[in-house]
């Protein structure tokens, strides 16, 4: 079966989530990054950075048609210093993580 995703570039805007983190991966990236102190480590341990220090490639954000619990935002990102591209996907707004939440705004405003 072909996924739909796997010939949209990342500048194309997905329906959801999971479309928008498979279109990721299938353009190089492939790590997943999660928030650790004040560092972006990718689970697989190939990768961390400052937060700060993230380069933000691409940004995609879901909001729910009734629900606030529904908005979602996911990040295509790129270690500067290993090169490793990865995506970091989460909550925002209320049900925002409040430890990541502070670091959101900073990355959504990076974004090119």
């Amino acid at each position: 079966m072909d996924d739909p995703t796997s010939d949209r570039a990342p500048h194309e805007a997905p329906n959801t989530v999971t479309d928008a983190v498979e279109m990721l991966r299938a353009h190089g990236y492939v790590a997943e990054f999660e928030l650790v102190g004040e560092r972006l480590t990718s689970t697989s341990g190939d990768a961390s950075c400052h937060v700060a220090e993230a380069v933000v490639e691409h940004l995609y954000r879901f909001e729910g048609p009734s629900d606030p619990g529904d908005e979602m935002i996911v990040f295509g990102l790129r270690d500067p210093v290993t090169d490793v591209r990865g995506t970091l996907a989460t909550a925002f707004g209320p049900a925002a993580d409040p430890e990541l939440a502070a670091h959101l705004s900073d990355l959504s405003r990076r974004f090119d």
